[in-house]
């Protein structure tokens, strides 16, 4: 395993792009809009366009022009829905990168500009330092660019159509005038937790990549990593995944357990942003208390704080982890434990979540023989 590096502008960095935010005028299209009236957008461009999209990388708009104007152009020439936001208007183009990075809760350094202007390149450099800008010319070669070649896997060819069904799952929201919890209860949410299967392992690495707000401790599972602990009766590797009326949201999290005397460790719990406003965090730790309290055993956490991840911590310790010293920590050892703190907590039983139905596996039996049950 390895620690997620931070960005550092150097050619070595490699922290994958999540979104590409394009100007139109002369980069996506060529041609300016307002003064020629027509503008063409290439078949290598638009190659680009649905190339990114099946990697899973989302595309925005922060462009200076009508917005109806440019918005309905995007439509004519067949390419406005491969578009999860469109800021087009007369802005600074910074406020519309940060704006597009808030909306979709990204790291600004998870975030590309590509425009043909250089002063607007330099002020977004200027105001974001974090975002990578390239040139127009560059369009064509950001495909092959380390930073825009993510492991590709089934969720991720999908996460635009994911992002998007997110958006109208936040409108209804608004137009819904109760409590939240009860917001929650008109989705019919079902959150599946299941042992890992290997076509599951490129999303479970993807996802101690991409994640970082509930990210425990921001550590690199590979692929050779997590085969070794699948395979391992004395580790768990779980995969969260949760659907709605909405639709799908994919595998949204992970947990890596290791079973050892007396106390399960809880090596790794990572979930995706997306899914933070629906408790997903919560309700997979009261059910592994629950499922530790039932086997008899206590809860040791890991958790790594990282400069993105005070959410998760909160997580932890709304859940009832905490400093405290149990004789049960001697048994977690093993190397790479720099900077890791144990959050601990001697579980008791606990209720089924109330705005979702929960199907997991008995954690006390064997992933042989272990058998889906339904909690709520």
């Amino acid at each position: 395993m390895t620690e997620t590096k931070p960005e550092t502008g150097t050619e070595q960095d490699i922290t994958a792009v999540k979104c590409l935010v394009w100007d139109l005028d002369n980069t996506l299209w060529q041609g300016t809009l307002l003064e020629d009236g027509e503008v063409v957008l290439s078949d290598e461009v638009r190659r680009v366009i649905t190339t990114l999209d099946e990697r899973g990388i989302l595309q925005a708009v922060a462009s200076k022009n009508d917005h109806d104007h440019a918005w309905e152009r995007l439509e004519r020439l067949g390419v406005a829905e491969y578009f999860v936001h469109a800021r087009i208007g007369w802005g600074p183009k910074s406020a519309s990168v940060r704006d597009i990075a808030e909306q979709l809760k990204f790291a600004t350094k998870t975030i590309a500009f590509v425009d043909d202007q250089p002063a607007e390149r330099a002020e977004v450099a200027h105001h974001l330092p974090e975002v990578r800008c390239y040139p127009a010319e560059q369009v064509l070669d950001l495909p092959s660019l380390p930073e825009f070649s993510p492991v590709t896997t089934a969720d991720s060819r999908r996460r635009r159509e994911m992002y998007q069904a997110g958006f109208r799952r936040e409108a209804a929201r608004e137009e819904f005038t109760g409590a939240d919890e009860d917001f929650l209860r008109t989705l019919g949410l079902v959150m599946t937790i299941r042992r890992a299967a290997e076509d599951d392992l490129a999303r479970v690495e993807e996802l101690t990549l991409r994640t970082s707000q509930m990210n425990a401790t921001g550590v690199h599972y590979g692929d050779a990593e997590l085969r070794g602990l699948v395979a391992d009766p004395g580790h768990e590797v779980l995969v969260i995944s949760l659907s709605d009326r909405f639709g799908d949201h994919g595998a949204v999290g992970i947990v890596l357990l290791e079973r050892l005397p007396g106390v399960w460790h809880l090596k790794l719990l990572a979930t995706s942003c997306r899914v933070v406003s629906f408790g997903a965090g919560a309700v997979i730790l009261r059910w592994l208390t629950d499922r530790a309290a039932a086997a008899g055993v206590h809860l040791a956490a890991d958790f790594r704080r990282t400069d993105r991840n005070r959410m998760m911590e909160v997580a932890y310790r709304f859940a009832g982890f905490a400093d405290d010293a149990c004789a049960c920590a001697a048994a977690v050892t093993g190397p790479g434990r720099e900077g890791i703190e144990l959050l601990h907590i001697e579980p008791s039983r606990q209720e089924p979540p109330t705005t979702m139905r929960l199907d997991a596996p008995d954690l006390a039996v064997p992933a042989e023989a272990g058998a889906e049950v339904s909690h709520g």
